[in-house]
């Protein structure tokens, strides 16, 4: 299994622990990521690439994981979630810029064989 797989079933782990101790909490953040990531003004797609962006720029391995493979599904390119990793370099800089590795493992992990 690859890193960022094991990420996803880290953040499988924590929702499990946390909605043991707080469901009412898990149920209405889940709902609330459902209904923010949905088609709307702004397409899905778009919406997962704008996440995967901020999880670069905030440098969490975990939200990586979950949004490129997210991205992916929904119809996002390699290409593009680079194009998005690179705008959360132009914000965040240089250590933002390095951070997008983990999306490219993410790529490699979970993008179609073709």
């Amino acid at each position: 299994m690859g890193i960022m797989r094991d990420r996803l079933t880290e953040i499988k782990r924590v929702l499990q622990g946390v909605g043991k101790v707080a469901p009412d909490f898990t149920d209405a953040f889940m709902k609330f990521k459902e209904n923010t990531e949905k088609d709307g003004a702004l397409p899905k797609k778009v919406k997962k690439l704008i996440v995967v962006s901020l999880s670069v720029a905030q440098r969490c391995e975990w939200c990586i994981a979950l949004n490129v493979k997210d991205a992916l599904e929904a119809g996002a390119t390699p290409q593009e979630i680079m194009e998005a990793c690179f705008v959360a370099a132009l914000m965040g800089g240089a250590p933002s810029l390095m951070f997008s590795q983990n999306v490219m493992k993410a790529i490699e992990e979970f993008a179609p064989k073709t």
